[in-house]
């Protein structure tokens, strides 16, 4: 912003001084009406609740390129534009997605999220497992999943403490990677609403709403990836 400024003597005399050019920004910090001034403000539009004192922030341009500086993501891979690095993670087997998880944080959300499996489908990379429940002699119980392909065994992460000995509770598997455990009865709470699921994504255990009453030992079927549950104990 130019400004100039001009200054006169007491014999008539006067000389102009031109301001240096700066790069401001105004701040738009909130003024109380009933106030005239704005403290550390050296100008301030009468009737105005704004203040538009370039330096009244002397952090702003320190703060707006940190924000620019935090939206630069560095890529996936070195050296790759981010839709060949892709390219090439989608290929990797799904027994060792667990590991790519940990890499980084961009990694860890391409992983946990539609696009990415999608792609793994639309090129026929994508791996069915089997997931099977396992009681041991005190009555706790734990998942674990089968891989066909390579033949190994994966333990899920362990379930949320009020499954851990819950009888009667039922299973489904909605969006072809979310398997859900609802109802159920525990050993000493009785008859429970609560629903969680674990998605093959994330490779967690996640809340769902509850369900509107308490069963255990109900029936259940998934139509149009919707659940149903009906009858059973309350």
């Amino acid at each position: 912003m130019e400004q100039n400024i001009e200054r006169s003597t007491n014999s008539n005399r006067g000389f102009r001084v031109q301001a240096p050019l700066v790069d401001s920004v105004s701040c738009y910090c909130k003024v109380d009406s009933g106030l005239k001034t704005v403290a550390g403000a050296r100008k301030f539009v009468p009737g105005s609740k704004l203040c538009i004192q370039p330096g009244i922030n002397p952090r702003a341009h320190k703060t707006r390129s940190s924000r620019r500086e935090r939206r630069v993501q560095p890529p996936l891979l070195p050296g790759l534009p981010d839709d060949l690095a892709i390219a090439c993670l989608i290929r990797v087997p799904r027994v060792e997605h667990n590991k790519l998880r940990l890499v980084c944080r961009r990694w860890y959300n391409l992983l946990s999220g539609n696009y990415f499996y999608s792609l793994r489908r639309n090129v026929g990379m994508a791996e069915e497992w089997v997931y099977v429940i396992k009681r041991d002699r005190d009555g706790r119980i734990s998942w674990h999943a089968f891989d066909p392909v390579y033949q190994m065994w994966q333990p899920l992460p362990p379930v949320p403490v009020e499954y851990s000995s819950a009888i009667g509770f039922g299973c489904a598997v909605l969006s072809g990677c979310h398997l859900y455990l609802f109802g159920g009865k525990d050993p000493l709470k009785g008859s429970m609403r609560r629903v969680i699921f674990y998605s093959a994504r994330t490779n967690k255990w996640h809340r769902a709403p509850d369900m509107l009453r308490k069963r255990h030992f109900s029936g259940s079927c998934v139509i149009n990836n919707c659940l149903y549950v009906a009858g059973g104990r309350m």
